[in-house]
């Protein structure tokens, strides 16, 4: 019961301890059709499949998760779901692209890091992030989070762009897998050679960095970020903290039509911010999902 009001005493704060934020012009908001929807689905078992042991993802044995994308072939698994979050990288021969993913977390779990009122945005590190100016930062929690796996799953990556002449990468997570994604996007950017086109697709992502840091990241990668329902992760961290979102929302309506919501924080009711406009309307329960019938785990 004491952590359960700790928790509400952090959102609390959240949501209080500032003005709200000037809302952005709002975009046109289209609903997709089946078709949009279902090409999706590969990319949601990807991401869950990010929640199984790197031993399975190894193997490609993690039952429908896996069997879900048999034309798979990974090259690389790594983390210990502790200070390392799991990780793969493999070669979709049907996709034609590399995929990367990385393992999530519930919404327990990552709640208290996002509304932790200790923590700091900080300027990428220069070793991983060669040439990006200072100015380009992000939360300090998944900054670091990036960093523990970001030496390997770039090798990797290099690794099957020479193996199957790769021309396209595409990183995906939920959650904190999202989130690590998303930084691991602006690494792999600066990484690689130009001739190598990025897509982003994540799902529950909370926003990550500030704006110098959104607008480094969407001018260098595809990026969709995939909401559902009520789920009160992707309006966290506050925008009036210093943070913002990529652009390429598809939010999941309650009935579950998808909308597209283009920009970065669309405010339309039928986008994420609009249709849970505070942490007390949301609903922790649909962070998980399901997404398209897929939900987040092993």
């Amino acid at each position: 019961m004491f952590a359960a009001l700790f928790l509400f005493a952090q959102l609390a704060t959240v949501a209080f301890a500032a003005p709200a934020p000037v809302l952005e012009v709002r975009q046109s908001v289209t609903p997709l059709t089946a078709s949009q929807v279902s090409a999706y689905k590969p990319y949601t078992y990807y991401a869950a499949a990010a929640y199984c042991a790197p031993a399975n993802t190894l193997a490609w044995n993690c039952g429908s998760k896996c069997t879900a994308n048999s034309g798979f072939t990974t090259i690389a698994s790594g983390g210990d779901g502790a200070s390392t979050q799991y990780w793969y990288v493999g070669y979709d021969a049907t996709l034609k692209t590399i995929i990367v993913g990385f393992q999530g977390t519930d919404a327990s779990k990552i709640l208290p890091v996002i509304t932790d009122v200790n923590f700091d945005l900080k300027s990428l590190r220069t070793d991983l992030f060669p040439g990006v100016s200072s100015s380009v930062k992000t939360h300090d929690g998944f900054g670091d989070a990036q960093a523990n796996s970001a030496a390997a799953v770039l090798a990797a990556v290099k690794a099957g762009i020479s193996k199957y002449s790769a021309t396209k990468v595409t990183l995906t997570g939920h959650s904190l897998g999202g989130a690590i994604a998303i930084i691991s996007t602006a690494h792999l950017s600066v990484n690689l050679p130009s001739t190598i086109s990025l897509r982003t697709i994540t799902y529950g992502s909370p926003r990550v960095g500030n704006q110098e840091f959104v607008d480094f990241v969407n001018a260098r990668s595809v990026m969709n970020r995939i909401d559902n329902q009520d789920d009160i992760v992707p309006i966290l961290p506050g925008r009036f903290l210093g943070f913002a979102h990529t652009e390429g929302e598809l939010h999941i309506l309650n009935s579950n039509a998808w909308e597209n919501c283009p920009g970065q924080d669309n405010t339309d009711s039928q986008c994420t911010i609009g249709y849970v406009p505070n942490v007390f309307s949301g609903d922790t329960g649909d962070h998980d999902g399901p997404y398209d019938g897929v939900t987040m785990g092993c």
